[in-house]
């Protein structure tokens, strides 16, 4: 039998901090066929808009520069690829889609002589790559030459036709070089990851769905980290051991995926509550009870664990309105003792979020969309950004915004305005965001048709014009969210001022027959938070009997 040594020193503090998360859909468990991969990308400060990386020819010994994606950092140089390809977002003109997931994983595997940080990796290999396998290939071969500088990764890697999950680690200061395995998800299957590796054991002799380093388990021998039979051999135990803070902050948010989609996820609870030390580990994927739609990948980046034991209901956490947000850190002590928050999807540190749709049945320019929201994806309307675009709209590249400069032309920072105002009276205003949101969503549903309609027949003539078509289209959808979150920015703060709600008819809202405002309805406590206070109080605030 193998053994695995639990010394794995896993880089808390930083990587919860910026815990992201990611769902996969193959195309046969989709309801049209589509692929589908998703990205939260959480972190406190994060100020990032939509990158654009165009379409390129290179000379021989053009070199180019590698910035680190999360400090900036100059890292050093590489040479250039001969030729690039567009990228919008995390999205190529080729429909490939690549997201990510820290976890961190054992310290000592850390090389920050490397050149190459994750989110590099990412945006390079979109821009040189026209499938899935071709941009692990191309991720792999750049690590294993120039150094991997980041923590143990697990990237997303998807085109229209296949979906990956890759995890990737460094060999320790020097070493310029990684561990690494990738493997295929069942077309019939849908995965997750969210900060905790998942890849256990694989089978080493399919070459069609898996592909791994040559050292991935000598490596671990070399190091006395694993001793057992080679097909025993389990990654996520030998690199990057789940704690209780890998299954309750991380395995849990996939548990709560997979639960949208199985009747059988009760028996995986003690292992995602993180309390049972050997219970069960979760599947890398499961093949879900009913076709997974667009609207389901919505409704799951947007999830905060409703009706699960975890859901963040039933404590004074949730404040006075019920909020299913909590403040990080996600640990924090009383009287010495250690206690923690949840960790739901859905997060209040998200920079972006997206919903890549990836159509193997259409033009490529055509089939790929990145739903793309600049906040958190419960409080954002999800627009349309077409992959093959070549320009970002203004509000989701506006110059002069940054994460320290607030601009009312920003997506980020509009979205930000609005959400801060909805999440500590949650549930006295989330309905009038949802309602704003879900409309837009609505209406985008129903024009998609038709534009790409439009869009095909314009590639019969050119795929230039298709492609200008859809990209003014993407860029009016979205310059019209932000308009219309202006709108919801104002409506909220006349609504409900001083905790009270103005009443409304017809849309309007009432005013006296002497033109003054209608008298405001004055909600109070909602009946939780009415009976939490006397329980914790007694009879401190009991009116007296006359």
């Amino acid at each position: 039998m193998k053994k695995i040594l639990l010394s794995v020193l896993m880089l808390s503090a930083y990587i919860y901090a910026q815990a992201c998360t990611n769902f996969i859909v193959g195309k046969d468990a989709s309801a049209d066929g589509s692929v589908f991969t998703t990205y939260n990308a959480d972190d406190y400060g994060m100020f990032i808009g939509l990158c654009h990386f165009p379409a390129g020819k290179h000379v021989k010994g053009e070199m180019r520069q590698i910035y680190d994606w999360d400090t900036k950092e100059y890292h050093g140089e590489i040479p250039e690829a001969a030729e690039t390809y567009n990228v919008i977002g995390n999205i190529n003109e080729y429909q490939v889609s690549i997201g990510e997931t820290t976890f961190g994983g054992r310290h000592e595997m850390v090389d920050s002589t490397g050149v190459l940080d994750y989110g590099s990796l990412i945006y390079i290999a979109l821009q040189r790559s026209k499938t899935a396998r071709e941009a692990i290939k191309v991720m792999t071969t750049l690590a294993e030459t120039y150094g991997y500088c980041s923590e143990g990764e697990t990237f997303s890697i998807c085109d229209p036709n296949e979906a990956w999950v890759m995890e990737m680690m460094g060999k320790g200061p020097g070493s310029k070089g990684v561990v690494w395995v990738a493997l295929r998800i069942p077309d019939s299957a849908i995965c997750a990851h969210a900060n905790q590796s998942r890849i256990r054991t694989f089978d080493q002799k399919d070459k069609k769905n898996v592909m791994f380093s040559k050292d991935c388990i000598k490596f671990a021998r070399e190091k006395g980290w694993f001793d057992g039979k080679d097909e025993d051999f389990s990654f996520c135990e030998t690199y990057a051991y789940p704690d209780f803070s890998g299954r309750r902050f991380c395995e849990a948010r996939v548990w709560s995926f997979f639960n949208h989609f199985s009747d059988d996820m009760e028996r995986y609870l003690p292992y995602a509550e993180g309390k049972v030390k050997n219970a069960e580990p979760m599947p890398l994927w499961i093949v879900p009870n009913k076709k997974v739609t667009l609207q389901d990948m919505r409704d799951c980046m947007r999830d905060h664990y409703e009706g699960t034991p975890f859901a963040l209901d039933n404590d004074p956490g949730q404040g006075i309105w019920n909020m299913p947000y909590r403040p990080t850190p996600l640990t924090y002590k009383v009287d010495g003792k250690e206690y923690f928050n949840e960790r739901p999807t859905s997060t209040q540190q998200s920079g972006f979020s997206y919903i890549a749709q990836l159509r193997s049945w259409l033009p490529r320019q055509i089939g790929g969309i990145l739903w793309f929201g600049n906040d958190d994806g419960n409080m954002v309307a999800y627009t349309p950004v077409y992959c093959g675009n070549t320009t970002q709209p203004e509000c989701y590249n506006t110059p002069g915004a940054d994460a320290l400069t607030f601009s009312d032309k920003n997506a980020y920072w509009v979205c930000n305005w609005v959400s801060n105002m909805v999440y500590p009276r949650y549930s006295m205003m989330f309905g009038s965001l949802k309602e704003v949101r879900d409309s837009l969503e609505t209406s985008y549903m129903a024009e998609q048709a038709d534009i790409e309609a439009n869009a095909k027949q314009l590639y019969a003539e050119s795929p230039s014009k298709a492609v200008s078509f859809l990209n003014g289209y993407s860029n009016d959808k979205a310059q019209q969210m932000l308009a219309r979150w202006k709108q919801l920015a104002v409506y909220l703060i006349v609504k409900y001022n001083d905790m009270t709600v103005k009443p409304e008819d017809n849309g309007k809202f009432k005013r006296t027959k002497t033109g003054i405002g209608a008298p405001v309805e004055r909600p109070g406590y909602p009946d939780y938070t009415a009976r939490e206070i006397v329980r914790t109080t007694g009879d401190k605030y009991a009116v007296p009997a006359e």
